[in-house]
Formats: C-alpha cells, structure tokens, sequence
C-alpha cells in the first residue's frame, strides 16, 4: 500500500510537471491532478497511537486519522464530533448521542467503542504524559443503544464535555490492550476521520489517503503529506519554493520578508499556549542544578524559597524577549489563557523587569552573591526555544545567578523533565478548548496519578490550599460560580510562582499563493481546513 501510493505519487507529479511546460499553470505546494497537500510540521509526532502521550503535534496529526466525541472550531468552541449532542441528565450523569460513522475498516461506530476506548486510556503503556486525566471522572457508562450512551461520575462533573474533547475513539474490534507498536505500523491505526493511515516514518512524514466514506464535509485532498520538517530556516524555504503547500509555527525572524512576499500568504491568532519556566519543587534537600555561587553544594534547594522564585521572575525582561527573540510573535503573561478567555484575569499582568528588586530578593533570602545554575530547555519544540533560554539566563546573570544553558532534543528532553531531572527548565502548555482548569489540574494540582491530577505537573509543585480551591471548582455545575473559583485558584498559585510565566505564542501559519488557512488557537494543522483560494 505504501509503494503504491508513492508510485502514484511519483508518476502523478510527472505528469504534473509536464502539465507544468506545456501550461505555464503554477504549482503551489500540491499536485494538481493529485490534489496532494504537503504540510510541514514544526516537530516530531512520537506515536500513532492516540492515547500514547498528550502532546499536541501528536494530536494534530491524529485529528486527521481520528475523531473525537467532541471538537472544536478554529476560535476553541465546542463542536459536535461524534457526539451530536451531550446534555446533563441530572448532577452525575451525562448522555451522550452518537452519530452514524464508520471506521476505515467498515465497521459501525457505536456506543460500544466508547466504553471501549475510554477503558483502554488509563492502561497504555509507558505512557510519557498519559490521557487518563481526561476519563478519570468516568466511573461508569451504561449503553442504552447503539448510539445513546451515558456516563456516570462520582461527583458533580461540570466540565466532562471538555475532557473528552481530548480523547480520541478507536473500535472495541482491536481486542484487549492493543499496544502502541501496532498503531505505528499501521496495524491498528484504525479511525473514523477524514483521512486513512498510509504509513508513519517516526522523525520524517505520515502519509495519509482520504476517506471518501467519512460522515462529515469530504475533504479536498485525496492524499496529504505530513511532513515533519523543524528546522525553521527550512520550513520557510520549503514554503517559499513550492515543495510544500502550508508551514505551521512560521519562524518570528522570517516574520517581516514574508508579509511582503507574493508568493505566500499569513494567518494567526494569539493562542492558548503558555511558555514558562518550570522550577524544582520537588527536593527540599539540594537541587541537581543548583549550587552557590563558587559551585558549593547548599544544603537546602533554594528554589523552595519564594523569594527566590520571585527573584528569577522579576530579572525576566518578558517584553524584551518578545520584541526581540520573538519579533512580536508572541504577548507577556502570568496566566496559561489568553486575553479574552472566560476565566482570563485582566489584572493578572506579567511580571514587570524589575532587576534592583530581583538582587534585594535574592539577598533577602540569604544568597547576597547570588546562585550557579544550570537552565535546560528543547531545541525542536516551541517557538524560538533555545533563543528563549538563551535571553533569560543572560538576564539572570545580571542579578547575580550564573547560569549555564544545556538545549536538548526534544525526543530525550520530555523524558527527563518528566523524571524531575531539571532545577529550571522551559515548557509549553496549551489548553484545547480554552477550559479553565485544564491546566491548573493538569499542571499546577499536587501530582495524584491515582486521582488523575498533576499529571503534567514536572515540578512537584504542590499548594493544599490550592488544590481545595480547584476541587471545589471542577464540582461546581454551575459556570459563573465556577468560573470564580477558577480565578480565584489561579491568583492563589501565580502569587506563588510555581512556575515563571512568560509569553503566550501567536499560531501563524504560511500557506503558499492559492492557498489559505483560518489559524486555530489549538495550534493543531489540519488538512481538510486548508482550502484553495476563491
């Protein structure tokens, strides 16, 4: 199957390119007698398993093979996947209404594979960031017919339908624990989206044929090419010659050339993905990277000092950063939502530069010669992620905290952040759907695998008072009550600085002339959004 469509391919553009010299006609990153999409994404898919490890370029890629009970549109609203609808029947039970689909195998989607699907979450294995966060409050369906569903919580569970817009369906025909190898080699990779799985070639491109007997709006593409390209000089040149039709993350540096560059064309939106600086929480003993100034080892971690961790926040230019590392991609917060979000605080401002104050901190806390550290981060994954580092241990080292930089690749890096193997290190985190405690139990709650909360959470950060506040919140069915505590839990831990916030991203996408795209605050690239120009 796989040699067959890239012979197909092969033979298609040759007759494309003779097409090409006999009409003058342009090829704008597709095959026109093809109708072939080639989609550069910035950084690695590590699985085809849906429910193997809750990162986002995962998810943009298994959108186009799988649905979701529920989806969103471009701008984070709730929309009708699978479910055609979900309605409270009373405090702890949801039903759910299922469409008619099909899998790509033939088989019927129903109630059956719900049960099925949510069951198999908790249990893949080696998971690095798991999904069960998002079914943990199922604690019992009950099938009423093939496509009526309901879903028992233990407690009041207000915010259900945005937790299972993170959760894929695959068919209950794959039998008991079907293991992620099988999803790579296509085996089981096995949905009810737009698109068929053709091949996966970790680290290089999936492969994808259209799925002309899909439930929704066909798409255009009969065939995409999901290529997996970071580096970002690439993408850009890839964008700009015609070799692919659509770049997601466009690089801030090439910002400016390609606004005023005919041949492509610009979409964006400022987006739900925070970037900060995880901190070490979790020793109160030493920290692995830390030590005092002349490398003496310390006998406590200092970053369990609030004034410390106020410290490095307040020595963080953040307007500098996005002036000038992100070329004004990008817009300074203290908060994972953007403005205009439900439980977005308007009066919750970025930390200000204030590095007088940041040394008076430092020394108030006992370190008057201030720290050496070490502050680690990815090369491959979020915007400008390396350059971000490199901006932030240059201003720390003017308040005093030598620091060195250690940039890793991506594949090994969530691994060991995941292993609390960092003292300072950077991440993102963006919230689908734009649901207000997503993040704050996800990243902020005390880590409880056996509750589902902290799942997310690589500093051990741990605030009781504030676990109580968000406890409260994801049982309270009513939204404007809800949304208060929300709020309320969120000043209560950035007053703490667990982490150190510093920007949200703007999405921007490039798509070549002919060629456009409504940017999503999801991040997520999808093929069947992209649309040939009217």
């Amino acid at each position: 199957m796989v040699w067959g469509f890239r012979a197909s391919a092969r033979a298609i553009a040759i007759l494309a390119a003779t097409s090409l010299a006999v009409t003058g006609a342009p090829l704008v990153g597709v095959s026109a007698l093809a109708q072939t999409l080639t989609i550069a994404s910035s950084a690695p898919v590590t699985a085809m398993d849906p429910h193997y490890h809750t990162l986002t370029p995962n998810e943009s890629a298994h959108a186009h093979i799988y649905d979701r009970l529920i989806d969103t549109d471009a701008d984070g609203n709730l929309t009708p996947g699978l479910a055609l609808s979900w309605t409270p029947k009373d405090d702890l039970t949801w039903e759910l209404k299922l469409r008619d689909a099909k899998f790509h195998d033939g088989t019927p989607f129903t109630a059956e594979d719900v049960v099925y699907t949510l069951a198999r979450v908790p249990r893949v294995k080696n998971s690095p960031a798991s999904f069960q966060v998002y079914t943990r409050a199922v604690v019992a369906t009950e099938i009423v017919d093939p496509h009526t569903i309901l879903l028992k919580t233990a407690t009041p569970y207000p915010i259900l339908p945005y937790d299972l817009l993170q959760v894929f369906m695959i068919p209950h025909t794959l039998g008991a624990d079907p293991a992620t190898e099988d999803f790579n080699s296509g085996k089981h990779a096995i949905g009810t989206g737009p698109f068929r799985f053709v091949s996966y070639q970790p680290g290089n491109r999936i492969l994808m044929d259209r799925n002309d007997t899909y439930w929704g709006a066909k798409p255009h593409w009969e065939h995409v090419d999901y290529r997996i390209i970071s580096n970002d000089a690439a993408r850009t040149a890839a964008v700009l010659s015609g070799d692919v039709g659509i770049i997601e993350f466009v690089p801030p540096a090439d910002l400016a050339k390609l606004r005023s560059d005919a041949r492509v064309a610009l979409s964006e939106v400022v987006s739900n993905r925070s970037i900060y600086l995880w901190l070490d929480h979790a020793h109160t003993g030493p920290s692995a990277f830390v030590t005092g100034p002349n490398g003496e080892v310390l006998d406590k971690n200092p970053l369990k000092d609030l004034r410390v961790r106020q410290a490095l926040s307040l020595a963080v230019n953040r307007a500098g950063i996005v002036d000038r590392v992100m070329e004004g991609a990008a817009l300074p917060t203290k908060q994972y939502l953007r403005p205009g979000n439900r439980v977005h605080i308007d009066s919750l401002q970025a930390d200000p530069y204030q590095p007088d104050r940041a040394k008076a901190l430092l020394a108030e806390a006992g370190y008057p010669n201030g720290l050496r550290m070490t502050l680690h981060g990815p090369n491959d994954r979020y915007v400008n992620d390396s350059k971000i580092i490199q901006a932030v241990a240059q201003m720390w080292q003017r308040i005093g905290v030598q620091t060195t930089v250690e940039t890793i690749p991506w594949s090994s890096y969530a691994t060991r952040a995941g292993k609390q193997e960092f003292s300072a290190f950077l991440l993102g985190w963006g919230v689908a759907g734009g649901e207000g405690t997503n993040p704050l139990r996800a990243q902020l709650a005390t880590w409880n695998p056996e509750r589902g909360l902290g799942t997310a959470n690589r500093g051990r950060y741990s605030n009781p008072a504030f676990d109580a506040l968000l406890d409260k919140a994801m049982v309270t069915m009513d939204t404007g009550a809800r949304d208060a505590l929300v709020k309320q839990a969120t000043q209560m831990a950035m007053d703490d600085v667990p982490v150190i916030m510093l920007h949200l991203q703007k999405n921007i996408w490039a798509t070549r002339k002919g060629l456009t795209y409504r940017a999503r605050v999801d991040e997520e690239t999808r093929a069947m959004d992209v649309m040939e120009a009217k």
